[in-house]
């Protein structure tokens, strides 16, 4: 790399660099540059770019050759700007050494400010400046922030010194500190390194600039840098850049300050300067919580009852150089800006700008305000809203000023908050609904047999499973919260007790779970209720006319089918009919269907079953007002519904006229070591026709009924799971094609159907173009297919996948976003077999996946026809379609 450009100078309305070199200079970088370029008052200084840090660490910590000309030039270059020479005893040039990474990871890295004092130059800045108190006052910064940073002493100790001389004089600020008192705190700060370190705090300024320097650069490797890339899913290899600056000093008495300002507020998106500043302090005082901060705007001030003024009152010119100066800012980056600045004497000047960080609610008013200003086009105002970040508008959230008593954490499994006495078994939910109590369902785990308790719980909390497990999904398909994982408690069903560590809690106790944030707290907290607020309504009727693919609801209940309406869904994608199964007066007949010894006991038992079915359906189709509705027929294996208490099995053995033993002999034989993947989904229809010719006859009749009620063509689309080949489907079909010609005949009524499949074996991907001469359309479940294919159980995988994407193996969980390169590849190759012989095929995918943003943009891609998701999270996946439209994701992340 000879010969390679390693420094950027900017500084008095020039710039080597601007704003598209992110890469190169690093966010602060690039925006200092930009600032600079913009004629805005930046003190001048260089970037050492992320190219150095890449080279840093190729060759064992050490810096290019011909780095420290380059640095010597430019800082030649400062002392022209600034009339102020580095390391000159007599008038010494003071900087700021920063990070500068090209995402924005706040707080993450380290910075150094003051540099270029020692024992000499605090004598030069105290002459200069007419004020010993601030000379001394930096120099004593210097020494703590140097020695933390670089010499990797601790903070504590300068800390402990400090607080140990206020006490002793009676003093209770630091401000209250005279200069005097700084020199003697400098002398015991310089003790303090050399009993630390074994020698002197370095005097030479150069060698402290390269000491910081480096220290930046390895701050890019500190365990908080590391885990903050983790989450974000920032690249190690981008590095950081490294920005020195000429200082400007807020702490030089009532007429400098330092500030914090956002050009709009960052929780709500109100269009107004919003931010914190202090006078006589440097930026660490706001950032630490050193000193309570002082409002910018009179507004603030008096909303927030300060009796401390307002920058608006207390500095009135400088705060209209900063009002006008955000108003260029937030023109040109055409977007809410994050701005750090210095007040030096009265004059302003700005040290960064950013595009801010914002809640969900924020970004969505600011999107739609900014396209309604004209700042931006209402497709880049689709791109700027983070789909996912629609979760937290659309629960209800704990209100932030309540107090939070954590009791334990667990998994973030499903979003929003919910309190309510603790139940420890579905039944009691069930009755405590119906009483109405409010209650949180504990379980060390949930199963099929819980649907009936989740649906009547507030929010389910559980000790074992992971972001996959059956409560996490069943959970967000319910649009209820769900903290799952939540290994530190131990629960005793026997006993009715929850306990972490020492405290134990009953059933009847009041928690609230905060599905969010992962959090288990004591007590019911007060919760704010979601407000959709026009600007929601504004940006997605945006989304709506630019995305391609359809977005359907899986919903089987009333209940779940008016939410997804409500939330723009186009159809039902998913009716898992086993779920209607569940209730009190339903779960009887379908034991009594399983256990039955031959077909005439399965009749009996299904014709208790139909009428509720066909009810079941009419409902779904008379909401839905001529949607499509697409109908699983009955997947999950049988053992699920099966009783497992004596007195539950004493009930269904005298409805059957056997005894329990001969129960419990045919539950025996039908008990299967990995019901995943044995009788279930088609082959319970090849088995039992009779299954399937009940649920197609109730479908049919229902949509004749509904048919007649809305006036409206009801397109009801009926689905076989779990087909490994077209032998099977076509079995199947036949039997339900015939339960359409016999209804056409009962009741003269015209029928329009659709038989389809879900696709959720590899096998069925790669024979997909037979499959589809007689499918009429495809859903993908790429929940199971994902288990399928890579032979990870959803339930138990928790247990490693942890150790497989920190690890790389996995770039992310499969079960939250899609696995692209296989379950991604088999889903390509079952469309591209499937358009072969069946070229107008309706494709569509229904597992979790279609609520993934990540998954959605796959989903455009491949060319589905629609995805299909939970009711809550039918506006996310609107949002996402339409950023995969638009290519708008890179628009987002840059």
């Amino acid at each position: 790399m000879a010969g390679a450009k390693w420094v950027y100078t900017f500084g008095d309305g020039k710039a080597e660099g601007e704003a598209g070199m992110k890469n190169l200079l690093g966010g602060k970088g690039a925006n200092l540059a930009e600032m600079s370029n913009l004629g805005l008052p930046v003190p001048p200084g260089f970037t050492i770019t992320t190219e150095v840090c890449t080279y840093y660490y190729d060759n064992g910590k050490s810096f290019p050759p011909d780095l420290d000309a380059a640095v010597k030039a430019a800082l030649a270059g400062m002392a022209k700007l600034t009339g102020k020479t580095f390391g000159d005893p007599a008038n010494p040039l003071l900087v700021s050494v920063r990070s500068g990474a090209r995402a924005s990871m706040p707080g993450m890295m380290d910075t150094v400010l003051n540099l270029g004092l020692n024992d000499v130059t605090v004598e030069a800045v105290s002459k200069a400046s007419g004020d010993a108190r601030f000379a001394w006052d930096s120099y004593r910064r210097f020494i703590t922030m140097y020695s933390n940073v670089v010499l990797d002493v601790d903070h504590g100790h300068f800390e402990e010194a400090l607080e140990d001389y206020k006490e002793r004089k009676g003093l209770n600020l630091d401000t209250d500190l005279s200069a005097d008192d700084w020199k003697v705190l400098v002398t015991r700060y310089k003790e303090i390194v050399k009993k630390e370190l074994g020698h002197e705090f370095p005097q030479e300024p150069e060698q402290q600039l390269w000491g910081a320097v480096g220290a930046v650069f390895s701050s890019w490797m500190n365990a908080r840098a590391i885990k903050y890339r983790e989450l974000n899913n920032i690249p190690a290899a981008w590095g950081t850049a490294v920005n020195v600056q000429s200082m400007v000093f807020g702490n030089m008495g009532e007429t400098s300050a330092t500030g914090v300002a956002f050009t709009r507020n960052p929780s709500t998106g109100e269009n107004a300067l919003y931010g914190e500043f202090l006078i006589n302090a440097q930026g660490e005082d706001v950032v630490a919580g050193i000193r309570t901060p002082q409002d910018i705007t009179e507004a603030a001030k008096i909303e927030a009852g300060s009796d401390k003024p307002s920058m608006e009152k207390a500095m009135p010119e400088a705060y209209a150089e900063l009002c006008r100066i955000y108003g260029i800012l937030e023109r040109h980056y055409r977007d809410m800006q994050d701005m750090e600045f210095t007040i030096q004497e009265g004059k302003l000047w700005m040290l960064q700008t950013r595009s801010g960080k914002r809640t969900a609610k924020a970004a969505l008013r600011i999107a739609v305000e900014l396209a309604q200003e004209g700042l931006i086009t209402e497709t880049e105002a689709v791109g700027r809203v983070d789909p996912g970040a629609l979760d937290q508008l659309l629960h209800p959230t704990i209100d932030p000023k309540a107090e939070r008593r954590v009791l334990t954490v667990g998994l973030p499994a499903s979003p929003g908050a919910a309190a309510g006495e603790i139940v420890f078994n579905s039944d009691e939910a069930e009755a405590a609904k119906k009483a109405g109590r409010k209650v949180i369902l504990v379980r060390v785990e949930t199963s099929p047999e819980d649907i009936h308790g989740m649906h009547a719980a507030e929010g389910i909390l559980t000790t074992r499973g992971g972001m996959t497990s059956h409560a996490a999904v069943v959970a967000r398909g319910m649009g209820k919260p769900c903290v799952s994982g939540a290994g530190q408690i131990r629960v005793d069903y026997a006993k009715g007790t929850l306990s972490v560590g020492p405290t134990t809690l009953k059933a009847g106790d009041f928690i609230t779970i905060d599905g969010s944030a992962g959090q288990v707290l004591l007590g019911e907290i007060k919760m704010q209720k979601p407000e959709l607020s026009g600007e929601f309504g504004t940006l997605m009727g945006w989304a709506d006319k630019v995305r391609r693919l359809k977005v359907r609801a899986n919903a089987e209940t009333p209940e779940d089918a008016r939410t997804a309406r409500e939330f723009g869904a186009e159809g039902i994608g998913l009716c898992r009919t086993e779920h209607m199964f569940f209730d009190e007066d339903r779960i009887q007949p379908m034991r009594e269907m399983i256990l039955a010894g031959d077909d005439k006991g399965r009749r009996a038992a299904l014709a208790k079953l139909l009428p509720m079915q066909r009810q079941d359906f009419a409902a779904l189709f008379t909401i839905m007002q001529g949607l499509p509705v697409t109908i699983r027929l009955l997947d999950p294996p049988l053992h699920e519904f099966l009783p497992h208490t004596d007195a539950e099995i004493a009930v269904v053995a005298r409805a059957l006229g056997v005894t329990a033993e001969q129960l419990r002999h045919r539950a025996a034989e039908l008990h299967e070591f990995n019901p995943m993947l044995g009788f279930r989904g088609c082959r319970l229809a090849i088995a039992y026709p009779e299954i399937a010719e009940m649920q197609a006859r109730a479908i049919f009749e229902a949509a004749v009924i509904a048919a007649k009620e809305t006036g409206k063509p009801v397109m009801p689309e009926v689905m076989v799971p779990l087909v490994m080949g077209v032998a099977e489907f076509d079995l199947v079909k036949a039997r339900i094609d015939a339960m359409a010609k016999a209804v056409t005949s009962e009741t003269g009524a015209e029928l329009t159907y659709q038989v389809g499949t879900m696709i959720e074996l590899p096998r069925a991907c790669l024979r997909a173009e037979e499959i589809a001469r007689t499918a009429e359309f495809f859903s993908f479940g790429t929940n199971d297919l994902t288990q399928t294919a890579l032979g990870i159980s959803r339930d138990d995988a928790s247990s490693f996948l942890g150790s497989y994407t920190g690890k790389g193996i996995l770039s992310s969980d499969p079960f939250v976003t899609i696995d692209q390169e296989g379950v991604g590849e088999l889903v390509k190759i079952a469309v591209e077999r499937g358009r072969k012989s069946r070229p107008d095929i309706k494709l569509g995918i229904c597992g979790e996946h279609g609520g993934d943003p990540d998954s959605v943009g796959f989903c455009d891609a491949v060319g589905l026809d629609y995805v299909s998701c939970s009711p809550f999270r039918v506006p996310i996946a609107r949002l996402a379609a339409a950023q995969a439209a638009l290519g708008a994701v890179k628009a987002r992340e840059g």
